[in-house]
């Protein structure tokens, strides 16, 4: 199974490095890609190289005063090359981060016969809110779309 893990920031990487070694361990079953966003560049090195994650696509998207709508354009333009040249079986993502919702919008918009999963980043309440937040309101939009963890 080819499996595309994508990371953004330094603690969507923490958490995945974990999952990123696992999966690369067990050659027989998975073929392994990582691909970073670069929500949060400096940050994000670091810990890519403190795990020793070897990255097989870098968006490379942080700019300086960048607002929520250019990260999410940018992700999505640049993750429909990334899925069209990786080809996964299934896209993994962490958290409730731009990086994830945009992702996970890619993966739906794009139609394509690939799975996503989204691991929560804190246990949720799942509670109907009138007006939710930014964290809230992305965090449920990627999770919702692909019917998985709820």
């Amino acid at each position: 199974m080819k499996v595309l893990v994508v990371v953004g920031t330094r603690p969507e990487a923490i958490k995945m490095a974990p999952v990123v070694g696992e999966l690369r361990r067990r050659t027989d079953d998975f073929e392994v890609e990582v691909c970073l966003t670069a929500q949060h560049r400096e940050l994000l090195d670091q810990v890519i190289g403190v795990f020793g994650i070897t990255v097989d696509y870098d968006l490379d998207l942080m700019r300086p005063d960048q607002s929520i709508f250019d990260v999410t354009s940018r992700v999505l333009v640049e993750m429909g090359d990334v899925l069209t040249q990786a080809k996964p079986d299934v896209v993994l993502v962490h958290g409730d981060t731009t990086t994830t919702s945009a992702t996970v919008g890619c993966v739906i918009t794009f139609a394509r016969i690939i799975s996503s999963t989204q691991r929560p980043s804190l246990p949720r309440s799942y509670r109907r809110i009138a007006r939710p937040n930014t964290k809230t309101l992305k965090r449920q939009s990627s999770q919702r779309p692909v019917g998985l963890m709820p």
